[in-house]
């Protein structure tokens, strides 16, 4: 029985899942379960009560819900470089949060924008303050990654290259008025090579 992970198209959360997965090797041995968790799929209910992507059933029919605890899972039972390297932890889990950070914003705030009762979500106290999360952590990472190449151009990935690559690429996605791509230029440069990568391409948004 192979892993199956549920998950839609436009899932940030579910993307860096399905990254990590890639990444280590799994291929083939990972069933893709597509469902919308709007909808209250019967399949998704089952495996979590939360009704959230990403949802990860090993083979043993173990059911994990949280991307970092499914990001953890895969990295302790995959093939090849460590996600979470003990050499470097502190620093990859810094990455991790920021990226984290913004994907939880962006996401967020998406969900207003969709679902909230407001005139004007972005203008809400809450907007406000997931927009300028937003703007602290881009400008957080371009200045980590220009000076010190922070987020350098590794033969294999990190757990905090694939979150904060998918963070970046939500964000071409769900807010292209922010232009964060000419504000940012070092960071663009970053994440274009990470775009250019199999894994990245293989899940990308649609």
């Amino acid at each position: 029985m192979s892993l199956e992970l549920f998950l839609n198209a436009t899932s940030p959360y579910a993307r860096v899942a399905r990254i990590c997965a890639q990444e280590k090797g799994f291929g083939d041995r990972l069933t893709l379960r597509w469902v919308d968790p709007w909808a209250d799929d019967e399949a998704l209910l089952e495996a979590n009560p939360h009704a959230k992507v990403p949802t990860l059933r090993t083979p043993e029919g173990v059911t994990i819900t949280e991307t970092l605890l499914i990001a953890s899972y895969l990295d302790n039972i995959g093939t090849g470089p460590d996600l979470l390297p003990a050499e470097a932890l502190a620093e990859v889990l810094h990455g991790v949060g920021l990226g984290m950070g913004l994907i939880d914003a962006a996401f967020q705030q998406t969900t207003a924008r969709r679902h909230a009762d407001l005139d004007d979500p972005d203008r809400s106290v809450l907007g406000r303050r997931r927009l300028a999360a937003i703007e602290r952590t881009l400008t957080t990472l371009e200045a980590e990654t220009a000076p010190r190449h922070r987020y350098a151009d590794d033969a294999h990935l990190t757990l905090d290259d694939i979150v904060i690559g998918v963070g970046l690429d939500y964000l071409r996605l769900r807010f292209q008025e922010l232009d964060w791509v000419s504000h940012y230029p070092a960071l663009a440069a970053w994440e274009d090579a990470r775009l250019s990568r199999r894994s990245f391409q293989y899940s990308a948004f649609t």
